[in-house]
């Protein structure tokens, strides 16, 4: 984490009282924004949320351990006899004072982005860095305007790799968050649907997703999903950086061979590896194509095959993404109810009608989010495409989830949509018989892991 004195932070970010401060050698470890979570000598920044002005916590920062603490200062009143250090605006300090110390930083960055896929990704790539050098990574979903700039302040500045995933909702976001953590690698994992209300098309999604290029030093590596057409279209309008593609087609420059699908996960050659044979612990075909980004950026960071492999079959990703759990009555249950848009959700159930040695297929699907003026059309689609050949019941949750069950051309009996979650739960519970392989998924407000809560053993 960041160890600076008050006087040298003064020297990274613009400050209003810095004569004031110019001889504090207090030293700062570290930074927080929740009170609950204040650790001694930590720099406390009081964001100013929808709900709460951190402002009104000053005080108890400091009370628990806090060296100092930012103050915006257009806000009235700052406690008097307080180490704190007046800024303009406490965000955008945050966010200042995370990019002036990833320009002090040895580490090398990689920064990840994607409609789908960028947390299962991010935890790929560091676990194959891992096996040749120090490696911090974002933790949990802490990869927006906030988020971002606190992993960089996190990192240790023996840190070796630091491997960044980088959100967005809104054009420009990843332009920000890309100055700030600097990469000298950027991964897209691919173009879909998420946020679609506020962009408008793909094709302005794909523009945002392209952003994190702007962070990139001259010469610096793009990896790329090469199947996506709007990504093709745009790349080699960039200039002065080097691109390399990964996907499913043989056109790409890694693609992969012979795929064979394991209990846990899947195995597979690739073109440019030779004999050389991965094994990745985690569900789908999807995440094999996700892992091919892993391997090359481990080939660019000077990594062999073999310690790349090591890397993959060492892969644990962050919770709720494709995790198996044995379920009541004997039934196996995948919970992937962090997120979900159409491309993921249709990902996810070409894996349960493809997975091999289950009994009956269920599927639990609730409302996949922020699709906007489209939303009803792309759960109907999502229902439409069920094949009930393959899948044996649907359980459905939401408003736009009755979509999927109205669209989907199944026998009566089959499909079950809910707007009440207990009821849903009691109605599952008693359908679940044993072998039954079961798939929870729905964006992450549906909160869909009680469910899975529910139904695993």
């Amino acid at each position: 984490m960041i160890r600076r004195t008050i006087r040298e932070i003064t020297g990274m970010i613009h400050v209003e009282n810095q004569e004031a401060l110019k001889n504090n050698e207090t030293l700062v470890q570290g930074v927080c924004i929740d009170t609950r979570k204040i650790e001694k000598g930590n720099l406390y920044v009081p964001l100013r949320g929808r709900n709460a002005d951190g402002h009104k916590f000053v005080k108890d920062a400091i009370r628990k351990g806090a060296a100092a603490s930012l103050w915006q200062k257009d806000m009235p009143d700052p406690p008097a006899h307080l180490p704190l250090i007046i800024v303009e605006d406490v965000e955008k300090s945050l966010q200042e004072l995370a990019a002036s110390y990833r320009r002090q930083l040895r580490a090398k960055v990689v920064g990840i982005t994607g409609s789908n896929g960028k947390t299962t990704t991010k935890d790929m790539v560091a676990s194959v860095l891992a096996q040749k050098y120090k490696v911090q990574k974002t933790e949990g979903n802490f990869n927006n305007h906030q988020g971002l700039p606190l992993t960089i302040l996190s990192l240790d500045e023996d840190t070796e790799m630091a491997v960044v995933e980088m959100g967005m909702s809104a054009k420009g976001e990843i332009s920000l968050l890309t100055h700030i953590a600097r990469p000298d690698a950027a991964i897209i994992t691919n173009i879909g649907e998420a946020h679609i209300q506020n962009l408008g098309s793909r094709e302005a999604i794909a523009d945002a997703k392209l952003e994190i290029a702007e962070g990139l030093p001259e010469n610096g590596l793009l990896i790329y999903m090469g199947d996506e057409p709007l990504l093709q279209e745009r790349v080699p309008k960039l200039a002065g950086i080097r691109t390399t593609t990964f996907g499913k087609g043989v056109a790409n420059d890694l693609y992969p061979i012979g795929i064979r699908r394991e209990d846990a996960g899947s195995t597979f050659r690739t073109n440019a590896s030779g004999d050389t044979e991965f094994y990745l612990p985690v569900l789908g075909e999807y995440n094999v194509i996700n892992s091919l980004a892993a391997i090359l950026a481990g080939r660019e960071f000077g990594m062999g095959f073999g310690a790349i492999h090591e890397g993959l079959q060492k892969t644990r990703l962050t919770a709720m993404r494709m995790e198996m759990a044995e379920g009541i009555k004997g039934s196996k249950v995948i919970n992937d109810a962090y997120n979900a848009s159409p491309t993921s959700m249709r990902a996810a159930i070409r894996l349960i009608e493809q997975f091999e040695g289950a009994g009956r297929r269920i599927l639990v699907l609730g409302d996949m989010l922020e699709l906007g003026e489209r939303e009803a059309e792309f759960h109907k689609e999502v229902g439409r495409e069920l094949n009930p050949g393959k899948i044996d019941l649907v359980f459905t949750y939401g408003k736009l989830g009755r979509h999927i069950a109205e669209a989907a051309n199944f026998p009566d009996g089959r499909v079950f949509p809910f707007e009440d979650k207990e009821e849903m739960i009691a109605v599952l519970k008693d359908k679940i018989e044993v072998n039954d392989l079961i798939l929870v998924k729905a964006s992450r407000g549906m909160q869909l892991e009680e469910v899975v809560k529910a139904i695993t053993a």
